[in-house]
């Protein structure tokens, strides 16, 4: 059941990305932090990430990753009626950071939202936007990852600061057009162990407070050891299940772009799948990991440097806190 044209979905028409100007490379980080470039790049592959200026919100990434995803696509802000931001850092609580970007961007005043699922949130947020565009109810999607981790950082704790970068990413999507064609999804989750990452307060849970801001609560925690192996067994089988679903193995994929978290991730999960590591598309060496951008920040590199070619077949799959995991089958 490996034929395309069987398969109805929608089609993205245009990418782009923004990355700061700021480079931090690992060892400008270690004037900072009690690091080294050794110690971050043998244990992550992360040479240098991207910090945005003090006065830059999540929104304004936003604003240069979608204006670029709609010359690509070659279509205005006027065209959409959908916007999905994802981000676990928006400007503010509320409103939305997608209800602060369609005014930026001036899209008309159509139906704009947020979603939370972490470094996951780019391919939720396509399904999101894949299944409203098949309602026929809308026509043209803007699909934004944004981050500006460099918000949440604890500059005091070596083991997750040097991680994370700021950066932003975006697709237009229609429901008909020439594109990269979305042949189908598989997101998940598992809620019952949050702290593996999770940012513990600012709240209902754990509102703000001194004793809150004492405690340094409202930065990333994240117990690195096991979300190593949760995120590679969880991608494996959403890898696995969506290849399997749609009638191909694993020997059809051309190329996989990952979720850009740590280099040792993208090599066990190469190793586990049996998908040579020359078909992983990886930038995380440059930017670290920009949780909801890093997937759109790579597939617009990957596809500007033409490292991918049309007609080929991709797998897009990442894994972020909640536990949240999505993969997504296209053809370019």
């Amino acid at each position: 059941m490996n034929s395309d044209s069987e398969l109805s979905s929608s089609v993205i028409r245009g990418v782009g990305s923004y990355l700061p100007e700021k480079n931090v490379d690992n060892i400008e980080l270690s004037k900072r932090v009690d690091t080294s470039d050794e110690w971050i790049t043998s244990r992550t592959g992360i040479k240098a990430r991207r910090i945005a200026e003090k006065e830059q919100a999540t929104s304004d990434l936003a604003l240069e990753a979608a204006s670029a995803a709609l010359v690509d696509a070659g279509m205005s802000p006027r065209d959409i009626d959908l916007v999905v931001v994802a981000t676990i850092t928006p400007d503010m609580a509320f409103p939305s950071t997608a209800c602060l970007l369609q005014d930026k961007l001036g899209i008309p005043k159509v139906c704009c939202f947020d979603i939370e699922a972490a470094c996951s949130g780019f391919l939720y947020a396509l399904d999101v936007a894949d299944g409203m565009l098949s309602s026929n109810r809308y026509k043209c999607a803007l699909v934004v990852g944004a981050e500006k981790l460099s918000s949440i950082m604890d500059w005091q704790d070596r083991t997750t600061c040097v991680l994370f970068g700021d950066g932003a990413g975006a697709a237009v999507l229609t429901n008909k057009g020439d594109g990269l064609k979305i042949l189908g999804f598989k997101s998940g989750a598992d809620g019952s162990n949050p702290k593996l990452l999770h940012q513990p307060s600012g709240g209902s849970l754990d509102p703000a407070s001194q004793e809150s801001l004492a405690g340094r609560g409202h930065f990333l925690k994240m117990n690195g050891r096991e979300i190593f192996k949760s995120a590679v067994r969880v991608m494996e089988r959403a890898a696995r299940e969506i290849l399997s679903e749609h009638g191909y193995k694993e020997s059809d994929i051309d190329h996989v772009i990952p979720h850009q978290a740590n280099a040792r991730i993208v090599e066990s999960l190469s190793q586990r799948l049996g998908i040579p590591l020359g078909k992983f598309y990886c930038n995380l060496d440059k930017y670290g990991n920009t949780s909801a951008a890093s997937i759109p920040i790579a597939l617009d590199e990957a596809r500007r440097i033409s490292v991918v070619q049309k007609g080929q077949l991709g797998l897009m799959v990442a894994f972020g806190a909640g536990l949240t995991w999505s993969a997504v089958l296209v053809r370019f």
